[in-house]
Formats: C-alpha cells, structure tokens, sequence
C-alpha cells in the first residue's frame, strides 16, 4: 500500500489519467478483471500524454495491476519507479464482464452499474469502500501523484474524492488515454477539488505550428510551469 514520503513537502494533487485505447473499449464492452491489452492507436493517444505531464515532478506513480495500466504508465515515460497499488484496479464486472450496457440491458432493462452493481461482482458500496480507502492513503501524501486507471473506478474515485455518494460518477465522463487533476483547495485544506477533467491530446498540435503546453492550456489544461 502507499507510504507516505516525509521528505516531500509540497501540496498534495493527483494526476489521474486512464488507460488508453482497448480491443473492449472500441466495441464498447464492459472490461473489469479481463486484461487486456492497448491497441496500437491506445498507445499512441498515451504517448501524446507525455509532454503534457514532462513539466510536473512526481513524488509518486501509483498504478492498477492490470498490464493496460500499466503499459500506459510505461508509456507516458515519467522519472521514477511505479508502484502497483491494488485499489486503483477496475470495477469487478463479475458475470457482466465482456457485455455491453445493451447487452446486459436485455436481461436487466434499467440496470446502472453505478446504483446495481454486478452479479458475482462488486456491489457499488463495495467499490466506494475501496475509494474511500485509497483517499485516506493518499491524503497522507503529499506533491504530485500520478494514477494509473481505469474508466469506471476514475469516475467512482473523483465524486467520492469530493465527496458525493457514488451514484454520481455517472455524471463523469473519462474517456481512454485522458487526465485529469484532483487538488485541494490551498485555502481551504478540508476542501477538494476538481483541477481539470477529462481532458485528451490536442489532435495536430505541432502540425498546426502550436506547442502542444500551449494548445493544451488554450483548451482547457491548466498545468503549471512551476510545479
């Protein structure tokens, strides 16, 4: 589990960033323990993560076990060891696991994995439960955080980083190979807050005669020089 670094001194943010492009997530079906690995377009949309991130020093990489975290951690290509961190991994799709919200719809029509869950799989108090527990660990940390993850456990760990009841991820939107900051408010300690969301690659950037830190902060990003 995560350790504390008390020679680090600096405040806590986290860069959560989810993996990107799948064989599973193209067709759209539910990919929780199956591991699987990127597409070569997957890798491609990580590496264009890189210079985005090449400005922050990281006093942790946090990573889910399965091989597509963690080839998009590889691939990005930040200084330091990453480490694997079990809570970070995907919601357990348990039967559901390779179906699509269609498919399963069909035997369940009202079914939201945020609310039911899935059978032989982790109920929704079970995954909030697991996202508390990462929060409090990685509020003992301090500096930036890198996390390695996945589409539905990202959604789960930002409503519950500021903290709503986890039926609200539905309303967060995480596409493959995308970032997204977690901070906390520096006037207010017991306040958290949402940096940045969901924000993907700039298409052409260089090609486009722009650098790719400038297209990122005219879009949207907001990525310190300083850090």
């Amino acid at each position: 589990m995560v350790k504390k670094k008390s020679s680090y001194s600096a405040p806590l943010k986290l860069y959560l960033i989810r993996h990107g492009e799948t064989e599973w997530s193209i067709t759209g079906q539910h990919t929780g323990r199956t591991d699987l690995a990127l597409t070569a377009a997957g890798e491609d949309e990580v590496r264009q993560l890189s210079p985005r991130l090449s400005g922050a020093t990281f006093s942790h990489l946090l990573t889910s076990p399965l091989k597509r975290a963690q080839r998009t951690c590889a691939l990005v290509g930040l200084n330091g060891n990453p480490e694997i961190e079990p809570d970070l991994i995907e919601w357990n799709y348990g039967d559901y696991d390779g179906l699509t919200t269609e498919e399963i719809r069909e035997q369940r029509p009202d079914w939201n994995v945020f609310c039911d869950g899935c059978p032989n799989g982790e109920l929704p108090a079970e995954v909030a439960s697991r996202a508390d527990r990462l929060i409090t660990h990685l509020r003992q940390l301090e500096g930036n955080v890198a996390l390695f993850t996945h589409g539905h456990f990202g959604r789960v760990l930002a409503a519950r980083w500021i903290g709503l009841p986890i039926t609200e991820g539905e309303h967060f939107q995480l596409d493959t190979g995308s970032l997204s900051i977690l901070g906390i408010d520096a006037d207010h300690a017991d306040a958290p807050m949402i940096e940045l969301w969901n924000a993907t690659p700039p298409q052409a950037a260089e090609s486009e005669g722009i650098t790719s830190i400038e297209r990122w902060e005219n879009e949207g990003g907001e990525i310190s020089r300083k850090q």
